[in-house]
């Protein structure tokens, strides 16, 4: 009950800020399965596409949020699952190596001072002796070694010591596989939602989306059943432009298209350029 007065609330801000008009062409609102991919400008893409569709389709759409920015707080976090029942996509880069730390050198402590010789306190002094000097004791020859000893006995040479064994090399460590960024699209698309999806990856800067990515293609040719919208969304950077929290109230708008599809035999670059066109055409209807 919650979820749904805070939906309520939020689409009225939604279209009390921009308008949220939605305009249709050549595809009517219709309750299919569908993939709508427009261009992306703002985070407020999100918000602004999903409060453009009729209620009947909002409860089988599920747009797509970057995790690092739509569940950084408890706050986004309930919103995007609670109210938009948003699908989470991983968009972070691997971390940088980081340098070993540069070893510090030890100071060698200083030498010790050389001992001065001391000379013997006269009551130390001793008196040289008149005994007769001790003969001398005549050093005892050197033991025979071992194999000079077998030799002269005969007996038999000493077993020879094992090689030291080799350690086994322990076998490398496979690198743990990089999950599936559309893991979560074909999971949505699997039990019959609809999913809004932005294929350039991250919001432009210019007034044209910049080239699309292989995740459209890829789900189109696993999901051919599916309706593929293209749609424009028009002045919603305006409203939050990149770097920006504090919303500007402008009129938006979003434009849907007439439906395209993978043609048979086409490759995916003629198709993600095709889609493309697609969605820049609506910017002057």
């Amino acid at each position: 009950m919650l979820a749904k007065l805070t939906g309520w609330l939020l689409l009225g801000i939604v279209r009390l800020l921009t308008g949220a008009q939605a305009r249709w062409y050549g595809c009517p609102p219709k309750a299919e399965q569908r993939i709508y991919f427009a261009n992306h400008q703002s985070h407020a893409d999100l918000v602004m596409i999903w409060a453009a569709l009729p209620e009947e389709l909002r409860s089988i759409t599920r747009p797509i949020a970057a995790r690092d920015y739509w569940a950084n707080t408890p706050v986004k976090r309930w919103i995007t699952t609670e109210v938009f029942n948003a699908v989470y996509v991983e968009r972070q880069a691997a971390p940088a190596a980081t340098a070993s730390p540069a070893p510090v050198a030890v100071e060698a402590p200083p030498p010790a001072p050389a001992a001065r010789a001391v000379a013997p306190s006269p009551a130390e002094r001793i008196e040289p002796s008149m005994e007769p000097l001790l003969p001398l004791t005549t050093p005892e020859p050197p033991a025979e070694t071992v194999p000079e000893a077998q030799g002269r006995l005969d007996l038999p040479e000493p077993p020879a010591p094992p090689p030291p064994s080799a350690e086994p090399e322990a076998p490398p460590v496979a690198a743990a596989p990089a999950p599936d960024p559309l893991a979560p699209l074909v999971e949505a698309l699997r039990s019959g939602d609809s999913i809004i999806i932005f294929p350039e990856g991250t919001r432009g800067h210019t007034g044209e989306p910049q080239k699309f990515k292989s995740g459209l293609y890829t789900l189109a040719t696993m999901f051919p059943e599916v309706v593929l919208v293209p749609a424009w969304i028009d002045n919603v950077q305006r409203v939050m432009p990149k770097g920006e929290i504090v919303p500007v109230p402008i009129l938006c708008s979003v434009t849907f298209g007439a439906p395209i599809r993978v043609e048979e035999g086409e490759e995916r670059r003629p198709f993600l350029d095709r889609a493309r066109a697609a969605v820049i055409a609506l910017r002057d209807v």
